[in-house]
C-alpha cells in the first residue's frame, strides 16, 4: 500500500539520510557537551533554563545546516563532509564566543536566561550562515 503512494526507493533513500543525519546529530550533541565549559545535561536536570536554551540553540544551529545539505544532496555521501563542516563551524563558534565573552560561563550556571539566549542566539546565527554558504 505505502510503495503505491511512495516508491520503495524513496523510501529507502529517506530512511538513510534520516539515519545518516540524526547520527551526525548525536556525535554533534556529544561533542557539544564535551566541548562547554558547564555540565550542559547536569544543569538542564536542575531545571537550568539557560543551559537549555543554549543546547537547544546549539542543535537547532547544527540542524539548519545539515537540513539544507540533505535538502541539496544528490548522493548521501554528499552529507557526511557538509554535516562535519557545519559541527566544526559550530564548535569553532562556541570557542570564539566564550573567548569574547570572558564572563559567561558563571550566568549559564546560575541560570540567568539572558547569557543561554544570546549562546543560542549565535548558534543558529551561525548555522544560518553555514545553510546559505553551502547552498551554493
Amino acid at each position: 500500500m505505502i510503495s503505491a503512494l511512495i516508491p520503495l526507493d524513496n523510501l529507502i533513500s529517506f530512511a538513510a539520510h534520516f539515519a545518516v543525519a540524526s547520527v551526525m546529530l548525536v556525535i554533534f550533541a556529544a561533542l557539544w557537551l564535551k566541548a562547554t565549559p558547564f555540565d550542559d545535561i547536569g544543569l538542564i536536570r536542575e531545571g537550568n533554563a539557560a543551559s537549555a536554551i543554549s543546547f537547544a540553540g546549539a542543535l537547532i544551529g547544527f540542524a539548519i545546516p545539515v537540513a539544507g545539505v540533505v535538502r541539496a544532496s544528490s548522493s548521501l555521501w554528499e552529507v557526511l563532509p557538509w554535516s562535519a563542516i557545519a559541527l566544526v563551524a559550530q564548535l569553532l563558534g562556541l570557542w570564539v564566543v566564550t573567548r569574547i565573552m570572558h564572563g559567561l560561563v558563571k550566568p549559564i550556571e546560575r541560570g540567568e536566561t539572558a547569557a543561554g539566549i544570546f549562546v543560542a542566539g549565535v548558534a543558529v546565527t551561525i548555522g544560518i550562515l553555514n545553510a546559505a554558504c553551502m547552498g551554493g
